[in-house]
């Protein structure tokens, strides 16, 4: 009988079987899977802990940050709001202020002006201490620091009592009454004043008996004499004349005619000296007074409120 024999399992070179390829399935698993469970456990329990602490005291320092930013926010809203009203305040006042001081030269300069009297030349019309309301819109004014001057609603006419620069003295406004426009022929005769040869019935002029001699500061009427310049022509404050106004001129008189220096030494008016014409007394008092705080003690209630004639 022919014996078989088993064929023999040939090995592949470089094949080698691994350290440990024969030990039970499993043991391995078994081994990793439960190694040091207490310890795995305890550290579990650990980051559970860990985790839930500092996750409240985030939160609360969380709230506390989110209340402070909540309250430097509302301050710094609170603080811009105030600094806004403020600045708006301020620049609203500042325009009233403007507005105010530019409304103020404009009435001043063109519409109305406040005149005080410091003198008697114009008594009984006007008393030392009266305060003046003058329309200046009525004659024209000048454009301040201009030489332009913007014409009135008006004529200047005789009779009317007029706050003007006279040219005589620089920094002065004087009042005084009008007597003689271009044209007129003017002579005063013992106080007596002739307008075109007629005697003038002026109720509110004032005088004396006092005479008065000759004048060296009225010969510069000579030029203006009717006829022409005379050699033995001496005038004197009472009498004078007759001359002729000029073209653009304007002769001036205070009513208190003993006391007033007017254009009867001074000479003729430029009409684009007159400010304003005089319109009513809005405030009066005894200025000559010796008692303390004659404004208040010494006002005259009757003259408030009159009319300038």
């Amino acid at each position: 009988m022919t014996s078989r024999r088993k064929p023999k399992t040939r090995r592949r070179a470089g094949s080698r079987e691994k350290p440990g390829s024969h030990e039970k399935p499993g043991s391995h698993r078994k081994s990793s899977s439960h190694e040091k469970p207490a310890s795995n456990q305890k550290s579990s329990s650990n980051q559970t802990s860990s985790s839930h602490g500092p996750t409240k005291g985030s939160a609360t320092k969380r709230s506390a940050a989110s209340g402070q930013a909540r309250k430097t926010t509302g301050g710094t809203l609170l603080s811009g709001l105030a600094g806004a009203v403020l600045w708006l305040w301020k620049f609203e006042l500042t325009r009233l202020v403007v507005l105010v001081v530019a409304l103020v030269v404009v009435i001043r300069s063109f519409l109305i002006q406040t005149f005080v009297i410091t003198s008697g030349s114009m008594e009984s019309t006007l008393l030392t201490g009266d305060f003046l309301v003058v329309n200046r819109a009525a004659v024209g004014s000048r454009v301040p620091f201009t030489d332009i001057r913007i014409p009135g609603y008006s004529e200047v006419k005789r009779g009317d009592i007029l706050v003007f620069d006279p040219h005589h003295e620089e920094n002065m406004t004087v009042v005084k009454r009008l007597v003689g426009v271009p044209g007129d022929t003017l002579e005063m005769r013992n106080k007596v004043l002739h307008l075109n040869g007629v005697a003038q019935d002026e109720p509110y002029v004032v005088t004396t008996s006092e005479g008065s001699g000759f004048h060296a500061g009225m010969l510069w009427q000579l030029e203006h004499l009717v006829g022409g310049p005379r050699s033995d022509y001496q005038p004197t404050r009472d009498d004078w004349g007759p001359i002729v106004v000029p073209a653009e001129r304007y002769f001036m008189l205070g009513d208190n005619r003993d006391t007033s220096l007017d254009s009867r030494f001074w000479g003729f008016l430029e009409g684009w000296r007159f400010e304003g014409r005089a319109v009513a007394i809005y405030f009066s008092y005894n200025r000559g007074s010796f008692r303390p705080f004659p404004w208040i003690r010494e006002i005259r209630a009757s003259r408030i409120g009159t009319l300038v004639r």
